[in-house]
């Protein structure tokens, strides 16, 4: 099993981030850790293979983390979730070990495809002896490397489902087709195309909403 902390401030996206995770074969989750010092604290305790790790914390930037853990001999992979889409930032991670990043808002299948290359990538990279060649590095990189999201369906963005999956994020509650294709600007029947797309990969399910006369309204919820 790969062991896992989670490290993320929000109380709502830590817990779904952690289901994610264990949603995942071969994967376990030694913890949650809700800033910076309480990360270092945890993997200088109980040391783990892999942190899941928000660049945005309350008491230090997620670079800040990992620089601290190279600096205390801490050798645990990281995977970057954020908001950040700046290329330095990017650059950044990169330069202080920051083996994958994936951006916020994700779906499961997105992280899924990060946990399991990774995975690949591990296991490629077991024991201690020598590589036959190059070949054999480009491989055990590219299991890591590989492509980053899978193939949306036909007719699809990718722009348009984070912004689907951004409104689901914002209401615990539920939200309609009708309520998420106003607030960005699409129509009800291609928000519910995203949102039976969402609901489909596990991210989302639905909610029927009883109170009115005739047939009861379709919400969304966030798994």
């Amino acid at each position: 099993m790969i062991s896992v902390l989670v490290v993320e401030d929000e109380e709502i996206t830590a817990e779904a981030n952690r289901l994610y995770v264990e949603r995942v074969p071969g994967f376990r989750v030694e913890g949650v850790a809700r800033s910076g010092g309480e990360a270092l604290r945890f993997v200088r305790r109980r040391p783990v293979d892999l942190i899941l790790l928000d660049l945005y914390l309350p008491d230090m930037h997620g670079l800040e983390v990992c620089r601290a853990l190279r600096a205390a001999g801490v050798l645990s992979d990281v995977i970057a979730v954020t908001s950040a889409r700046d290329l330095s930032v990017v650059r950044s991670a990169v330069s202080v070990g920051v083996a994958q990043y994936l951006l916020k808002p994700f779906t499961f299948a997105s992280l899924s495809e990060k946990l399991t290359r990774y995975a690949q990538f591990r296991s490629s990279v077991e024991g201690s002896g020598e590589v036959g060649g190059q070949s054999e590095v480009d491989r055990a990189l590219a299991a890591l490397r590989g492509p980053g999201h899978s193939p949306l369906p036909k007719g699809m963005a990718s722009v348009t489902l984070d912004a689907v999956l951004a409104e689901l994020r914002k209401a615990p509650q539920g939200v309609s087709a009708q309520a998420a294709g106003s607030a960005i600007g699409i129509s009800r029947v291609t928000a519910r195309r995203y949102l039976e797309h969402l609901t489909d990969s596990g991210v989302a399910r639905r909610v029927p909403q009883y109170g009115g006369v005739g047939r009861p309204e379709l919400l969304y919820r966030i798994v």
